[in-house]
């Protein structure tokens, strides 16, 4: 392969809003280095953290120009030096890019590659990477979730919440689920909840803790503290655990709530996990998919030239229905 093979990538020049995002032709095809693998993608999953990422607002900024996008599925192209887990024309998905995943060949690092089982296709390999490597270190890595105790997952039924989902009823938690829509919450009952809630509807925290028989929740997976972190505190049970997972902005809260209970915030981010960590999450996966219990749920699609829109739409949408992805 030579270096001076071109394809179609999506390009940030500047930080700002979804239209900095650029579709360019003539983009290099990466080269992998030692230990990375040449991947081409197939399929990428859209996070609602590239958003913050692109309109300059994360703690983590990266060196301009750049190429957005994290977990890709795909077929290996080549590897570099060192890489044996992976061959020339494997199936893969990824929970990180070294060159962004918005484009048509990525590189990654060979312990960020994860082997696709033939069960799944490419559009549901690119739900895979964050959503379940996220939801695993909320439950497992930071709340330590055991079999029989309670789980609240607050936004279940997007990408991160389905994951959460049909981990914790794998896990053996008893499991209840808020969604946006009538839509979202047959969704979330399809994927592993035993009970769903409107969170748009008047009183929706009342039921759930009628649900708990008055105990409340053990743990909550919250994908917008800076809405429900007050009340999520007010619906835990003694010694219960709050993991965020996302936050769109700051929140007013009681600490009595927390000492009235003994209870926990605590904060969830992927990018911390260690190598041993990585390597268990994917065990349990991998797991997941021979079983069939996981069953990643794709939502809207969109070709890589509607890349601003599905930025747009991610933080728009009354309401999540699974993961957004990219198609090449």
């Amino acid at each position: 392969m030579s270096g001076s093979r071109l394809m179609r990538a999506v390009r940030v020049s500047e930080f700002g809003a979804p239209s900095v995002l650029r579709l360019c032709c003539d983009v290099t095809v990466p080269q992998p280095g030692h230990a990375q693998v040449l991947i081409h993608v197939r399929a990428c999953g859209v996070n609602p953290v590239e958003t913050y990422i692109r309109a300059g607002t994360y703690a983590r900024k990266p060196a301009l120009p750049y190429t957005p996008g994290s977990d890709v599925a795909g077929v290996v192209e080549s590897v570099g030096e060192g890489v044996t887990a992976v061959k020339a024309g494997d199936r893969v998905f990824t929970t990180a890019t070294a060159s962004g995943g918005y484009a048509e060949y990525a590189v990654a690092a060979a312990d960020c590659v994860y082997k696709l089982p033939d069960a799944l296709d490419f559009t549901q390999g690119a739900a895979i990477g964050i959503p379940y490597f996220t939801a695993y270190r909320a439950l497992v890595h930071k709340a330590h979730a055991k079999a029989g105790e309670t789980v609240l997952i607050h936004g279940a039924s997007g990408g991160v919440g389905i994951a959460a989902c049909q981990l914790s009823r794998a896990l053996g938690l008893r499991v209840l689920g808020t969604a946006g829509t009538p839509e979202g919450t047959k969704l979330v009952l399809n994927n592993g909840v035993h009970l769903a809630f409107n969170h748009r509807e008047e009183g929706y925290t009342d039921k759930i803790m009628e649900a708990t028989e008055g105990r409340g929740v053990d743990v909550i997976v919250e994908m917008l503290s800076n809405v429900n972190l007050s009340k999520d505190l007010q619906m835990l049970a003694y010694g219960g655990r709050v993991t965020v997972v996302g936050s769109r902005g700051s929140i007013e809260i009681n600490p009595r709530d927390t000492m009235a209970k003994e209870s926990s915030i605590m904060g969830v981010a992927l990018f911390f996990a260690t190598p041993e960590e990585k390597k268990e999450c994917g065990a349990l996966l991998y797991a997941g998919m021979e079983a069939g219990w996981l069953r990643p749920v794709v939502g809207s699609q969109y070709p890589l030239e509607k890349a601003a829109q599905a930025h747009c739409d991610i933080i728009e949408s009354p309401g999540a229905a699974g993961k957004m992805v990219l198609t090449m």
